[in-house]
């Protein structure tokens, strides 16, 4: 699998950026942990993030019934064409991920007639783009059945963190979704091999992210104010983070049966919903 991928790069003189996250996975053994976690269907539609040659693409391809798969390296969009030419349930789109912004218009295929009720997403994901990612595909309007994402170890531990090491990331990811380690993966998996190890995530949406508009505004204010300095007191945070007197955030925080002088990574997903619920009350 390596010497392909080498092969292929070195014949289409392409060299890899860094600044794009490029390692491709070259063990088939966590290829076939992903395709395990996607727990994939015949009827299923697949929405792969930086499908690199199409190594895991192929594999998609063969347990469900379609796969739109989106690069943003135009460098390898001609690799992906000629490696999935053989397969005709594959979808191969130039894109920024983050830039698409209507994704059931991309997944139905513009104005294509073909209606698509759910999707998975199965990704390979560099660093810098890992929340942007979670955060797109969650809290928009037609989120998928599932997420399974190879991301850095320490990032998938942060996702999946309980008090007392809750971080912001936690909370928005948990808020949206139930994240899940489903296994460990060696940086020798990767060519290049990477600094780090990764895990392998699985992320089904939740039924939180469906809380009013104006509760998801005011929660990410609030958790927002309450990270704003780690270390210190929730009733300091957030008293100066949303401009209030103390009495009335020592008031408020009592109300929800917590302690004035905590600190956020001690606070659940819950804690922070049921502060959203009666901030107004306290204002």
């Amino acid at each position: 699998m390596k010497k392909e991928i080498k092969n292929l790069l070195r014949e289409k003189k392409i060299w890899l950026q860094k600044r794009l996250g490029q390692n491709f996975l070259i063990s088939k053994r966590v290829l076939e942990k992903i395709i395990e976690a996607g727990q994939l269907k015949k009827t299923d539609i697949v929405l792969e993030i930086g499908p690199g040659i199409g190594t895991l693409t192929k594999e998609l391809t063969r347990k469900v019934k379609k796969v739109i798969t989106v690069e943003k390296d135009s460098r390898l969009i001609e690799i992906l064409k000629e490696t999935l030419k053989d397969f005709r349930n594959v979808e191969i789109l130039n894109e920024d991920i983050l830039k698409i912004k209507n994704l059931k218009a991309t997944l139905r295929g513009g104005a294509s007639a073909r209606k698509i009720k759910n999707y998975k997403v199965v990704a390979n994901l560099p660093y810098y783009i890992t929340a942007p990612v979670i955060r797109k595909f969650l809290e928009t309007e037609f989120p998928p059945e599932s997420m399974v994402l190879m991301v850095q170890k320490e990032v998938g531990e942060r996702i999946c963190a309980k008090p007392p090491k809750m971080s912001k990331l936690a909370v928005f990811s948990q808020f949206y979704g139930i994240p899940k380690i489903i296994s460990h993966v060696s940086k020798k998996s990767f060519w290049p091999q990477p600094k780090v190890d990764s895990v392998i995530l699985k992320i089904i949406p939740r039924k939180s992210a469906l809380l009013s508009a104006s509760i998801r505004f005011y929660f990410f204010r609030i958790v927002k104010a309450g990270f704003s300095q780690p270390r210190k007191q929730l009733i300091n945070n957030l008293s100066q983070g949303l401009n209030l007197s103390r009495q009335i955030v020592e008031k408020w925080l009592s109300k929800n049966n917590i302690n004035p002088s905590q600190r956020a990574e001690t606070l659940t997903v819950d804690n922070w919903i049921n502060l959203t619920k009666t901030f107004n009350l306290m204002t």
